[in-house]
C-alpha cells in the first residue's frame, strides 16, 4: 500500500528513527561550573526555605476544633476569650481560626493554664496536617 510516494513500513521506520534521536549540546567546564553553582545556591535557598517553614510554626493557623482538644479547653472558653477580645483570630466561612502566636501569647500571659506540652501537641498536629 502506498501513501505519497512512501509506503506504510518505510514511514513507521522513519518515525522510530525520529523519535530515537537525542539532541546532544556542549558547553565549556567554566559555563558547566557556573552553572552548577546557581544549580547549588537555589538548592540552598530552598532548604533554608523549608527549615525557616519549620521555625516559623506560628505564623501557622488552627481552628476551633483544634485549640479546644490540644489545650483541653471548652469551646465556650474559647468564645469567652474571643467576646472579651483576649483572643485575636480570624473568621473564615463560619469557622474561627487562630495563629499559633496568639495561642503562645495567651499561655504565657496565663489566660489559659496549660503546659507547654499541650502548645507543642498542637504544633506538631498541625505540621502533620499541613504537610
Amino acid at each position: 500500500m502506498k501513501t505519497k510516494g512512501l509506503d506504510i513500513l518505510t514511514l513507521i521506520s522513519l518515525l522510530r528513527i525520529k523519535t530515537n534521536l537525542m539532541e546532544v549540546i556542549t558547553i565549556e567546564t567554566q559555563a558547566f561550573k557556573d552553572l552548577m553553582s546557581k544549580v547549588d545556591t537555589i538548592f540552598d535557598y530552598v532548604i533554608s526555605q523549608q527549615n525557616s517553614d519549620i521555625d516559623s510554626d506560628d505564623d501557622s493557623w488552627v481552628d476551633s476544633y483544634e485549640v479546644c482538644t490540644f489545650l483541653k479547653i471548652s469551646d465556650r472558653t474559647l468564645q469567652r476569650l474571643r467576646s472579651d477580645n483576649k483572643i485575636n483570630y480570624s473568621r473564615i466561612r463560619g469557622k474561627n481560626y487562630y495563629k499559633i502566636s496568639e495561642i503562645r501569647r495567651m499561655l504565657q500571659e496565663n489566660l489559659i493554664r496549660r503546659s507547654e506540652e499541650c502548645l507543642q501537641d498542637l504544633i506538631q498536629n498541625n505540621q502533620k496536617n499541613v504537610r
